[in-house]
């Protein structure tokens, strides 16, 4: 059963040996260019997404527009994404031991944030590879950052309770 990544969480692709991507560093931010105004009244966010090669030749990196989906909420709304202010990677070869990160700067109602979801597919030497789902959400610790909430564990986040709804879900379909 497929299980989405934690924000922070590595993630490799078994299509090109040693690629590896991670969603991580979700926090509140504003715009470096200035807010758009389609956006009036929603919260700013930004979540970066690091491309790493740990293989033996360079591979060239495609992550654009369209190519990252940012959900929010229980109900899974499309986030507002701000692509003037955002940097992607853009037909850049990452060599071995590189890495490349691209920021996305979204928006939505505060309410909203607290369940977020980034679901990342790169194209990698002009060939597609499988889309990635992260979850996280405003609020909540990011281990890549080196932040815990006290007395947090990691069993009762959001990424736990995500994987026993999908084990749930799981077990109804096969009784």
């Amino acid at each position: 059963m497929y299980e989405p990544n934690v924000v922070g969480d590595w993630q490799e692709y078994d299509e090109q040996a040693g690629l590896r991507v991670r969603v991580h560093r979700l926090e509140p931010a504003e715009p470096p260019r200035g807010r758009d105004d389609a956006a009036e009244g929603l919260t700013y966010f930004r979540v970066r997404v690091t491309v790493e090669n740990r293989g033996p030749a360079h591979l060239g990196i495609h992550l654009e527009d369209g190519q990252v989906d940012v959900r929010i909420g229980s109900d899974g709304e499309s986030a507002f994404l701000d692509w003037r202010n955002s940097q992607f990677i853009e037909g850049f070869d990452v060599y071995p031991l590189r890495r490349a990160t691209a920021v996305l700067y979204a928006a939505g109602p505060e309410s909203s944030l607290g369940v977020v979801d980034v679901q990342v597919q790169l194209r990698v030497d002009e060939e597609w590879a499988d889309r990635r789902l992260w979850s996280g959400g405003l609020g909540l610790p990011d281990p890549a950052a080196g932040t815990t909430a006290q007395g947090a564990v990691r069993d009762e986040g959001l990424a736990h309770q995500v994987s026993a709804f999908l084990r749930g879900q799981a077990e109804e379909g096969s009784a």
